[in-house]
Order: structure tokens, then sequence, then C-alpha cells
């Protein structure tokens, strides 16, 4: 597979991290564990589908360590964020957690045979100030407190962290993600018993969209991140994640959601400008190799 076709399909998790806000919207009032014990176990289960298919031996001698590595990687973010928004449900809380994206430029530039490029983290830090404005133009229902800023930022460090090791794990076939889903689901579950009340969904529109959460942003995605962690650009998948909460606001808007604003367009250009510059950066890298 070339790096340019692992990229793309590595994007297409972000495609479907735009539409995470539209469906959750739609879930209500599920609660956030049980949405995640939900959607995750729908995704495991396509997952061991398509595993299936392939062959399961595809999942012999992966070191339980591996598997430990997805899951905490996969629950520890989820369960950080929502922990995070339930202690400060503020503006500034998200736009710590949404710092992962520039963490990957900065920490992929540590990974064997990958070096550092100066552009790429431009376009990072330009994209990130796009993404700001969307997320500090948003309706805040309380107040930022210190432990909800420091979940948010370790979420984001979590997030990063399992993304950009995820390269180290080259050789690990991207099945092995059908059992990240799945432990994640379990675990989600347990926390879920422990912690909140069980609502169900409401009517049939709100299984459906748990239903395309569990296919698409919290199923499928991790699946084709997955392999553009391992196998594409991984700086430039960086840059262009900024795009996620841009495309998130252009499809709550779509939906009648939200408003359209100036903010918006004002933050497009500066995503789409960062993205350009990391582009740049890639395709400059590519011919000094």
């Amino acid at each position: 597979m070339t790096t340019t076709r692992a990229t793309a399909i590595g994007f297409s998790a972000v495609l479907m991290w735009s539409l995470l806000a539209l469906f959750t919207i739609g879930s209500a009032p599920v609660p956030p564990f049980l949405l995640n014990a939900l959607t995750f176990g729908i995704g495991g289960l396509l997952g061991l589908i398509w595993t299936l298919r392939n062959g399961l031996d595809r999942l012999r001698g992966i070191s339980w360590r591996v598997y430990a590595f997805g899951i905490i990687g996969l629950f520890g973010y989820h369960a950080l964020y929502f922990t995070a928004f339930r202690i400060a449900p503020a503006a500034e809380t998200g736009l710590l957690a949404y710092l992962w994206p520039l963490f990957i430029v900065l920490f992929a530039g540590f990974l064997p045979g990958e070096r550092f490029r100066p552009l790429a983290l431009l376009g990072a830090v330009i994209a990130f100030s796009g993404a700001a404005l969307i997320v500090l133009g948003r309706d805040a229902s309380g107040a930022a407190t210190g432990t909800g800023l420091a979940l948010g930022f370790l979420c984001a460090l979590v997030w990063a962290g399992y993304s950009t090791l995820s390269r180290r794990l080259g050789d690990v076939p991207t099945e092995s993600v059908t059992i990240y889903c799945l432990g994640t689901a379990v675990l989600s579950l347990a926390v879920h018993v422990a912690l909140e009340d069980t609502v169900w969904p409401v009517g049939a529109g709100g299984w459906l969209s748990v239903l395309a959460l569990g296919i698409g942003p919290v199923g499928a995605a991790f699946f084709t991140w997955d392999i553009g962690m391992k196998k594409g650009d991984i700086q430039l998948l960086g840059v262009a994640s900024y795009a996620a909460p841009l495309l998130s606001t252009l499809a709550l808007i779509g939906a009648g959601v939200t408003a359209p604003s100036w903010t918006i367009l004002a933050a497009a250009v500066l995503i789409a400008g960062g993205a350009a510059l990391a582009a740049r950066a890639s395709a400059m890298g590519r011919k000094g190799d």
C-alpha cells in the first residue's frame, strides 16, 4: 500500500468523526458510557465479521500487551473526555482536548524513519487557531475548572500518544482493532453499570443514530485511522484532523442545528491554509527522500 493511499484511508476517519456530534445529538438521552458500550460493541462486532472473512489467524501471535495498549488508548481517551466535560463542560476544556492533532505532528518527529517538518508544525498551529475559533465560539454550559482543564489536556496526550505509537506497531494487522473496540465496549459497560442510570435511545431516530455511530465514527473510523497512522503520512494526517470540528459544524448547519456565521468562514480559511502548508511540507519531504 502506498503512503498516499494509506493517508487517504486515514483521512476517511476524520470525515466520519465529523458526523460524531450530529449522531450523538440524535442519540440523546443515552448516557455517555452506555453510548460508548453500544457503539463500540457495534463497531467491534462489524470488525469481527471482517476479521472472520480475512481469517482469525490474523489475530494469532499478537501479544496481550498490544491489545492492552489499544484498549487503554480507546477507552482511556473517551473516559477522560467524558469525565472532563462532566466536571467542566466549558469551551476551554474542549479546546485543550483538541490539542491532539498538534501533538501528533510534534510526536511524529521522534518516530523511527520520520523527520520533523517545521512547515507541518506551522500548518498545525494555524489550523489549531481555526479550530479554536469554532470551539471557543460554542455555547458553554459550565465554567472551566483546573481539574477539567487538566483532564482535557490529558485526553489530548492520550489520543496523540495512542495514534503515534501505533506507527511502531506497523506489523500488527489492523484486524487487532476489533479486540480494541470489543474491550472498550466491555469496560464502558462496566463503568455504566457502576456510575450511570440506564436510559435507552428514544424512537427509531435514536436507535438509528446509535447504529450510525457504531458503523462509522465509533466503528470503521478506528480501523481506517489505524491504517493511516501505520502506513500513511502521519504529520499530514495530524494537521488534516483539524478539518473535523469544521466539517462537524457544517454538518450541524446542514441539519439545522447550528446557524452559519462569519466565524465559521474564518475558521475554514485558517484550517484549509494550515492543511495546505502541511501538504506542501509532505510534498517537499517526498522530493527530499
